[in-house]
């Protein structure tokens, strides 16, 4: 049990710092809107039970109703077309919520233009000097996106061409999801593809790929910047909601200083 005591007293002196990836959910959690002939996401709403009072005189509690892909959420394989047989988020191996994870910079790109799409040669270049990306493991995104989480309209950037957000370029995320080692990606936009992917050949190639490919998304990130490039253990705890195709999560990172 030496490695689970190096852990905990790790944690205890403050060599491994936990750092929360979750944004706060709220009503004011910013959310996905699609073009109006599609079904919409639900705001997270709180619907007070009892508050020390009558109706409870000792107890505090609230019914929630929220969409399964709303703040910081977990994507399952069965959230696309192309993954629909291939598991709910239910039925995530516990192990791959508990991964090695990398972290790809490229926030100053999109600071110059949020429709910046990654290409699979920037991950080669991070690779040459970084090494390869972690067997079994997570990559995350990194875009500074998390800085436009206290708006919706800054958010999701959208204009009457549809929202500008970055993302990955069609061979990029087939690259990620069918070639890379990875087991899913992580980002800090309200979802693993470009704002613009719904003209993309084929439309939301991160869904479309990384689902069907039994491959996992986690969106929303927050306070990214403070992981390393390489070195961090990412958490990952979805609620298990049965035939769910994702849900809240908290993401936690570990970071050994």
């Amino acid at each position: 049990m030496s490695a689970l005591k190096d852990l905990v007293d790790g944690l205890a002196s403050g060599q491994i710092q936990i750092v929360d990836l979750t944004a706060r959910l709220s009503s004011d959690t910013p959310i996905i809107q699609l073009p109006e002939m599609f079904g919409q996401t639900q705001r997270f709403e709180l619907e007070e039970i009892s508050n020390y009072d009558d109706r409870g005189p000792a107890w505090y509690w609230n019914n929630f109703r929220s969409g399964e892909h709303t703040g910081t959420h977990f994507d399952a394989p069965n959230h696309w077309v192309t993954g629909k047989d291939l598991g709910d988020v239910a039925d995530v191996p516990v192990e791959r919520l508990i991964r090695p994870v990398v972290v790809l910079d490229f926030s100053a790109k999109c600071a110059e233009n949020p429709d910046f799409l990654l290409e699979v040669d920037d991950i080669r270049a991070w690779e040459s000097e970084h090494g390869p990306l972690p067997e079994g493991g997570w990559m995350i995104y990194r875009t500074g996106w998390d800085a436009r989480s206290d708006s919706q309209e800054a958010f999701i950037n959208a204009d009457e061409n549809g929202p500008h957000t970055p993302g990955m370029t069609v061979e990029c995320a087939r690259w990620v999801a069918e070639e890379s080692p990875l087991v899913g990606v992580g980002v800090e936009t309200v979802g693993t593809d470009a704002g613009a992917a719904h003209s993309f050949d084929p439309a939301f190639p991160c869904h479309s790929y990384l689902m069907g490919s039994g491959k996992f998304g986690l969106t929303q990130l927050q306070n990214v910047a403070q992981l390393p490039a390489t070195g961090a253990v990412l958490i990952a705890g979805p609620l298990p909601i049965v035939t769910g195709s994702g849900a809240p999560a908290r993401v936690l990172a570990l970071v050994e200083r």
